[in-house]
């Protein structure tokens, strides 16, 4: 698992049955900066399947591989990343490194 910064959202039209009704986002993974007091881009975009109700500019929980599709929403679906929570803090070395804003 990994965290992912929502960047946008993908809209196909055409796509097979299996996947009609899904909401598909563009997600960049952050890590924790060489300074350990914040999170920065991994440096790279991917789209993933969202079961939680995820909105551009938020943090969210990724799970990618065969794990994506151990979900109850994915099961048997033909995805590779899934956002399986939305991060509300994250601590590194007994710091808050990042905290949702309300």
């Amino acid at each position: 698992m990994f965290v992912a910064k929502v960047t946008g959202s993908l809209v196909a039209t055409q796509k097979t049955a299996a996947m009609v009704g899904h909401k598909l986002l563009v997600v960049e993974p952050y890590r924790v900066d060489e300074a350990r007091s914040g999170l920065k881009s991994a440096g790279r975009t991917f789209v993933a399947v969202d079961t939680v109700g995820a909105g551009e500019g938020e943090l969210v929980l990724i799970t990618q591989g065969s794990s994506a599709r151990l979900t109850p929403e994915t099961k048997n679906l033909p995805v590779d990343a899934v956002i399986i929570g939305i991060v509300d803090t994250v601590h590194v070395d007994q710091q808050c490194v990042y905290a949702k804003k309300e």
